[in-house]
Parts: structure tokens; C-alpha cells; sequence
């Protein structure tokens, strides 16, 4: 049940968007126990961020949410593969992407709770 929520600076095109979930679809392997069948996505584009006072740069923040407990070790290699992929679909530089993690213990589908 993990969801990727992303807010960036620039527009993204429904080519970007089909690739970035494509690609988040694919990443979310890479914590224990996840798959791209639970995941869910959201992106917000043409957000108003800033960074140390400035926009002039594009930038993103990403909120991963999972069900269950905290896997630091697979949060770092998350990490370095979603920085990877907004680098490369949407051009943002690493060091202008924040990403939180969150491990949720509720969470309600279809009527219920896991």
C-alpha cells in the first residue's frame, strides 16, 4: 500500500507522467514486500516551491508513504533511485529534491483496514 505524492516546479507533459509512474512503478520493488500492483501515485506540477529563498531552479518534493515499518536501508536505496528519475525525466537536479518517508500503521482500503 504505498503511495508516492510529488510536487514539482515544473510542468510535466503526459509523456513525463506515463514514465515517471512507469519508472516509480518499477522502484517501489525496492522496499521489502512493495510492488507496483499497491502502488499509487499523485503528481502536482507547476507548484510554487522554494529553496533557500529562491525558485529559479526546478525542484521537487516527494512524500513516500508505506504501509508497515521503517526500512531505512530500502528508504536509502529509494532515495537514490527516485533522485534518478526526476533527474532524468523532469531535469531537477538531486540536490533541489527533498523526499519524506513515512511509515503509516493504518491504513483503509475497500472498506477496511489492513
Amino acid at each position: 500500500m504505498p503511495f508516492i505524492d510529488s510536487k514539482v516546479s515544473v510542468a510535466i507533459s503526459k509523456e513525463q507522467e506515463a514514465e515517471l509512474k512507469t519508472r516509480l512503478g518499477q522502484a517501489i520493488s525496492l522496499i521489502p514486500g512493495k510492488s507496483e500492483s499497491w502502488l499509487m501515485t499523485g503528481f502536482e506540477d507547476n507548484y510554487h516551491l522554494y529553496f533557500r529563498g529562491d525558485n529559479s531552479q526546478p525542484m521537487a518534493f516527494i512524500e513516500v508513504k508505506v504501509y508497515g515499518r521503517e526500512d531505512s536501508s530500502a528508504f536509502e536505496s529509494l532515495t537514490v533511485e527516485i533522485m534518478k528519475i526526476f533527474n532524468e525525466v523532469l531535469g531537477i537536479a538531486p540536490d533541489h529534491i527533498y523526499i519524506k518517508y513515512e511509515a503509516v500503521a493504518n491504513w483503509g482500503w475497500n472498506g477496511g483496514n489492513f
